[in-house]
């Protein structure tokens, strides 16, 4: 674990970059929730980077008094580095425009400012209240079981990054449709630790609030899982997640074979069980990681890991 080395630090300026297309639903609470930031507003100043909106997020961002920069051709990651060229701060925190923080999400995160072991730091969004069932479940995957442990990577949606370690790196990898954040923090780790701490707190209201949303999310998500490996190289810490999709594919074309050719109930069930099996070691993992996990949660996990683990099979179809 990583604490503040020093309570009396000279707090530096900090580069808020939100990369936004067709955010006017959410992004006024984000960017009041950054105006009631307790931290020297002189220290803040906040990047809209835009994707081309056609609603009235540019609009909105100016009403707020934010520095904004629009291109309507590039990833998520090229908006963040983008924000990241034009921004003046020592320290870059990332945030989505769907997010909210808390007023001490600023000062919570200064604990790391002058902590050099630390590359980067923040924590997995939190959901809303009135969130739904797969939400909440998902909710279960996504969180740290200590309040500060030491990851392999964060979402950039709640991301901090000294901007000299940002630039010593070049960045997010701007081809990357998705799992830009994965990859990202991969290379970072190379430099020093990244930190998860749950005080630096955010709430993402965009998380897939349906079975459906989820499935279609998650089938996005896992497009560019094989080109991060050309960016960051092969991590032993992400074999599971790159292994998913072919195991699945390969257990379901053998189930299909089997129940159109070998019409064996011994081998249908050897095939069941070949696919159940990573769903039980998943929620065994789960319930060891987690420790109190209720019974209908793991019974609505089970289903949701069954949904993602076909989606993400599926989306290796859908890769960029």
């Amino acid at each position: 674990m990583f604490y503040p080395t020093s309570k009396t630090m000279q707090l530096p300026k900090v580069s808020i970059i939100i990369p936004a297309y067709n955010e006017e639903k959410y992004l006024p609470s984000c960017l009041q929730a950054l105006a009631d930031l307790d931290y020297e507003k002189e220290l803040v100043e906040i990047i809209v980077v835009d994707n081309g909106s056609t609603d009235r997020t540019v609009k909105i961002a100016k009403a707020f008094g934010c520095r904004i920069f629009v291109d309507g051709a590039k990833t998520v990651g090229g908006l963040r580095n983008l924000g990241a060229s034009k921004s003046t701060g020592e320290i870059l925190a990332f945030v989505d425009a769907d997010c909210t923080v808390s007023p001490v999400w600023l000062m919570e995160s200064s604990r790391y400012f002058d902590n050099l072991r630390v590359a980067a730091w923040g924590s997995p969004p939190e959901v809303p209240k009135n969130a739904t069932w797969v939400q909440k479940t998902w909710l279960i995957v996504r969180q740290k079981r200590q309040q500060v442990q030491e990851v392999d990577w964060l979402e950039s949606m709640n991301l901090f990054v000294r901007k000299e370690i940002f630039l010593n790196i070049d960045g997010f990898n701007d081809s990357l449709a998705t799992c830009e954040d994965v990859d990202f923090c991969y290379r970072v780790g190379k430099i020093g630790s990244i930190i998860s701490d749950n005080r630096i707190k955010s709430i993402h209201f965009g998380e897939a609030s349906t079975v459906r949303e989820f499935f279609r999310k998650e089938i996005w998500r896992g497009q560019s899982n094989l080109d991060g490996i050309e960016s960051h190289g092969i991590s032993t810490r992400e074999l599971r997640s790159l292994a998913v999709p072919f195991y699945f594919m390969t257990i379901i074309v053998f189930a299909l074979f089997s129940v159109r050719f070998l019409q064996s109930d011994l081998m249908i069930a050897f095939v069941l069980l070949c696919y159940f099996s990573p769903t039980l070691l998943f929620l065994g993992h789960m319930y060891y990681k987690k420790k109190r996990i209720l019974a209908i949660d793991l019974l609505r996990l089970s289903f949701l890991v069954q949904v993602y683990f076909l989606a993400r099979s599926l989306s290796v179809f859908k890769r960029t």
